[in-house]
């Protein structure tokens, strides 16, 4: 019932509810583990990098039943790893480096808005610019792509190929790719999460080395 509720009607979500729930979720979970808070405190070694959509229906905690301390997160609109976007790349930086995470994990979801806003040509505002990332994937996979008649399958099809795009895009930043010269290990891989199922696919392109990459994007090693 509250998860029908929460996905179907928002309208009790008020400033002050949150600050409510959050003093139930201390309350909830000191009266499960008194020391809760000081072992979170006391800091974090999550095997995990999550880079995922900022879409409020795919908590990775959640989706993943997983806690808080378990999976290090990144998200942005349709989970793209673009190779300007520090942001994003001081993440992989700390995790990868700092953390020493083991798992690197792009997770798109079906009915992506950004997915399915890059197969229009509409023009949204300033996000266009992020968007036109996705548009080159389509741009590559277009043949492909063009020969789905049905626009909703279309639109799954563009996920699936925006989230392998991406596992590439990440493979071949400098960060993953000096990870594995130095013999860290580190698997990178790629998911995508159904809203109407709750289940995850694996898109089973995941790879601890950059073997596959085209030899235009290896770095030679140091």
């Amino acid at each position: 019932m509250c998860a029908t509720r929460l996905i179907h009607d928002t309208s009790h979500i008020t400033y002050e509810s949150l600050l409510d729930g959050n003093r139930q979720f201390v309350a909830d979970a000191l009266s499960e583990d008194p020391q809760y808070f000081d072992k979170l405190a006391n800091g974090q070694t999550p095997p995990v990098l999550w880079i995922g959509c900022s879409d409020s229906r795919v908590p990775a905690n959640q989706i993943t039943n997983t806690n808080p301390g378990e999976i290090f997160v990144h998200r942005n609109i349709a989970n793209m790893v673009i190779h300007t976007d520090m942001s994003m790349l001081s993440v992989l930086d700390y995790a990868v480096n700092v953390l020493k995470v083991k798992h690197v994990i792009v997770t798109g979801h079906y009915g992506c808005g950004g997915v399915l806003a890059s197969m229009s040509n509409k023009q949204f505002g300033l996000i266009d610019n992020w968007l036109r990332h996705i548009k080159d994937v389509y741009r590559v996979h277009a043949r492909e792509l063009d020969a789905i008649a049905d626009e909703a399958k279309r639109g799954d099809r563009l996920v699936e190929l925006n989230v392998v795009e991406n596992v590439s895009n990440l493979c071949k930043t400098s960060i993953v790719q000096n990870a594995w010269q130095k013999g860290q290990e580190l698997n990178v891989h790629g998911w995508v999460y159904s809203l109407a199922t709750g289940v995850i696919t694996d898109m089973k392109v995941s790879t601890d080395n950059n073997s596959k990459m085209d030899e235009v994007f290896r770095f030679e090693k140091k």
